[in-house]
This record gives C-alpha cells, sequence and structure tokens, in this order.
C-alpha cells in the first residue's frame, strides 16, 4: 500500500510540475552553439549583441540585465533593444540552470519576439553556464 501512494504522489507531482512549465518559444534554429559563439568571441569580428539574462554575464562582451524572470529587467532589456534594428544579431543566454526549468530565457525570448525582431539567437546551454560553457574552456569575464 506505501508503494502505491507514493508511486501516486510522484505521479502527481511529475504532472503538476509539467503543466506549470512555460512552452518553450524558441526553435531549434533559434539555437546557437556555445562553440560557435565562443569562435566568434575569439575572432573579435562582427560580434552580435550578446545579453545575459541570468544571474550574473560571465561570458565577454555580454551586458547583464539581470534574471528575465524580473519584469524590471526585461523592461531593461526593451530599453536596450529600442536603439537597435530588428535585423541585428542578438545573443541570449542565462545558464542558471536546465532550459526545463529556466524562469529567465523564455521571457527574453518573447520580448525579442514581440519587439519585433528577426535574427535572435538563444545560446544553447542545456544543463547549465559551468557544464556547457566554463568546463568545456570557453571564455569567462575574469
Amino acid at each position: 500500500m506505501k508503494k502505491n501512494s507514493v508511486l501516486f504522489i510522484a505521479t502527481v507531482f511529475a504532472a503538476l510540475s509539467t503543466q506549470a512549465q512555460k512552452p518553450i518559444n524558441w526553435t531549434e534554429k533559434q539555437l546557437m552553439e556555445p562553440a560557435a559563439l565562443a569562435t566568434v568571441l575569439k575572432e573579435n569580428s562582427k560580434l552580435p549583441l550578446i545579453v545575459s539574462v541570468g544571474p550574473g554575464a560571465l561570458i565577454p562582451n555580454s551586458v547583464d540585465i539581470g534574471p528575465g524572470s524580473d519584469e524590471e529587467n526585461i523592461a531593461a532589456f526593451g530599453k536596450l533593444l529600442s536603439g537597435k534594428k530588428k535585423e541585428e544579431k542578438i545573443v541570449v543566454y542565462c545558464g542558471c540552470c536546465p532550459f526545463a526549468q529556466c524562469p529567465n530565457v523564455r521571457p527574453a525570448i518573447q520580448a525579442l519576439k514581440d519587439g519585433g525582431f528577426t535574427n535572435y539567437y538563444l545560446l544553447n546551454i542545456p544543463k547549465n553556464l559551468k557544464t556547457d560553457w566554463i568546463d568545456k574552456g570557453y571564455p569567462t569575464v575574469k
């Protein structure tokens, strides 16, 4: 009986947590691989606007707007974008946690969509910034 109760509770929790997650609002084509951005940074030519929408900006040349889950930070992101051309290349990243749980990337991507931007990317950090960027030896701010 106890085993069934634990299984039932686990199933309900999994169902509720799945429902609570917002849907992915980017496409596979909008994911930029970390190696590609690291190469652009190394070559230091035609740098895109790189924006950290997480708890800190660790990637060189990135602008830190703070966590995208905060409405004030998304407003600051909108202000930053207001002077940019709609076709300008923009890369956003967070890296605080896996995409599935990240509260920061979806609001940033939505702000780009709502603003009519057409050349934006989400840095493909499916696990976290440490695993998918730092541990691979890509450049960080000192």
